[in-house]
C-alpha cells in the first residue's frame, strides 16, 4: 500500500467530519422515529445530491468521497424512508 498524500489525508479528514456531523441527527431520528421536523423536499434533494457525489467519487476513484458518501447515503435513505412512511405517530 502506498503512503497517503497530504491531499488524501485532507480528504479523509473532511469526509470523516462531514459524515460524523450527520450521525447525531440520524441517531436521534432512528431512536425517536420523529420525522415531523424534517423537510421532505430538503431530504429528497440532499439524498439525490449525496448519490451524485458518490457517483462522482466512484468515477474519480476518490476513496474519501466514496466512503463518506456511501455512509451518508445509507443514513439519508433510511431517514427519507422514515419520512415517506410518516415516522412514528403520537
Amino acid at each position: 500500500m502506498s503512503d497517503l498524500s497530504w491531499m488524501d489525508l485532507l480528504g479523509y479528514a473532511a469526509a470523516t467530519l462531514t459524515t460524523a456531523s450527520f450521525i447525531p441527527q440520524a441517531w436521534l431520528t432512528f431512536r425517536t422515529g420523529n420525522v415531523r421536523g424534517i423537510s421532505l423536499a430538503m431530504y429528497s434533494t440532499f439524498t439525490v445530491g449525496v448519490a451524485l457525489w458518490l457517483g462522482y467519487g466512484l468515477m474519480l476513484g476518490a476513496w474519501p468521497l466514496i466512503a463518506a458518501n456511501a455512509v451518508t447515503l445509507l443514513l439519508a435513505l433510511a431517514i427519507l424512508t422514515m419520512k415517506l412512511r410518516g415516522g412514528r405517530r403520537g
